[in-house]
């Protein structure tokens, strides 16, 4: 068992030096993320400004630059180590962001950023379209608790997720959709308890009461799910051709349109992903991964961190070129990304917040990239 507070000290120093390797950049992060950790942190950061009447007043976004950025040489020494480290801390315990480059393309010197528009854009919300079994469609968002009629269901919208009540055996069985608008997310917990997170640009359908051998939904986007246990009746989630069978267990569904492979990655229990002859058994810390092309289905180990941020409030990147990226930023933004020039070869790695504007998530993977960003409308320029 490592010293913490000393260790986390040493890895604190190395980052602001930006003379981390991976593995300390993975240790630190992983220390961070740690409640039992925290008290820990700021007693390290109270030691840190002891005497420092003027901390509260540092201008954070000047200090994101020079932690995340590597800073030109005339404004190198305007922040001492220390003073630095403590802004970390409070950036981390913010539940901000940090990156490392795993780089393919060889070292280049990164050109002054280009001066920036004003324009910003901000973060996705909860908010979906439910639409029931006669056409009509609700909007749903966090505001306020609201009671849905349909036939023999109650639907209730409460603290900005979507329960419906468990039904007898002789209530009408409806079919319902939940939609998620890019630059939305939802919560809803079915009528046997499953409960299910919607990530943005996503679309559940589903009974509002299950019957018969089976209970079965069908998925578009991505969906996080955690089945209530019933081992008469298995759960089935249909993507396209493709079925996830279940008993009760943890899993996330990752399946969009523009991707080219659906995942599905088991967190709990165990699952079977089935297309055609294809059939794959997984088990936790597994990700079953169908080429959308060639219908052949591959089981690997899975970054669980990584697939679950979104439904954590995250994004995190995992040697990740940047266009897989931005097809996720540009989901949760809900805006289009348009290359006037070639993405450059660098996979990042790392973490942001899903609560910060637009700008604040470009500003850092320019910071850490060889491309830059622009924002025109709801179009994310992508420029050399």
């Amino acid at each position: 068992m490592p010293d913490y507070p000393s260790r986390i000290q040493y890895l604190l120093e190395r980052y602001v030096n930006k003379s981390c390797t991976r593995e300390e950049l993975e240790e630190l992060f992983s220390y961070i993320g740690e409640e039992r950790n925290r008290e820990v942190l700021q007693h390290f950061m109270s030691t840190v400004y002891e005497g420092d009447h003027t901390a509260p007043d540092l201008d954070f976004n000047e200090i994101y630059a020079q932690i995340l950025a590597p800073a030109p040489a005339a404004r190198a020494g305007i922040f001492s180590l220390r003073r630095m480290a403590a802004a970390a801390i409070v950036l981390l315990l913010a539940g901000s962001a940090y990156f490392f480059l795993q780089r393919k393309a060889p070292e280049k010197a990164i050109v002054a950023l280009q001066e920036k528009s004003h324009t910003d854009i901000a973060p996705g919300v909860n908010k979906a379209i439910l639409t029931l079994s006669d056409g009509s469609t609700v909007t749903l968002d966090s505001a306020g608790n609201q009671v849905i009629s349909q036939g023999h269901t109650t639907i209730r919208k409460q603290n900005g997720q979507l329960l419906y009540a468990a039904q007898g055996d002789g209530a009408g069985v409806h079919y319902n959709k939940l939609t998620t608008p890019r630059g939305g997310q939802f919560k809803l917990v079915l009528p046997d308890g499953t409960k299910v997170w919607l990530n943005s640009a996503s679309t559940l359908r589903y009974p509002t009461t299950f019957t018969g051998e089976q209970r079965t939904v069908e998925l578009e986007g991505q969906g996080y799910f955690e089945v209530a246990k019933n081992a008469s009746q298995p759960f089935r989630v249909m993507v396209g051709n493709m079925e996830v069978q279940v008993l009760g267990t943890d899993f996330d569904v990752m399946a969009y349109p523009d991707e080219t492979t659906v995942n599905t990655t088991l967190l709990a229990g165990s699952v079977q992903v089935k297309e055609g002859p294809a059939l794959q058994l997984l088990q936790p810390g597994q990700q079953a991964v169908l080429d959308n092309q060639h219908h052949a289905i591959t089981v690997r180990n899975a970054d669980l961190k990584k697939v679950t941020a979104w439904k954590n409030g995250l994004f995190v990147f995992n040697n990740m070129a940047l266009p897989a990226i931005l097809r996720e930023v540009a989901r949760w933004y809900d805006v289009d990304i348009v290359y006037a020039a070639k993405p450059s070869e660098e996979l990042y790695g790392g973490g942001i917040g899903r609560n910060l504007n637009l700008s604040g998530v470009l500003d850092l993977l320019e910071g850490n990239g060889y491309n830059h960003f622009r924002i025109e409308g709801r179009k994310v320029i992508v420029l050399p």
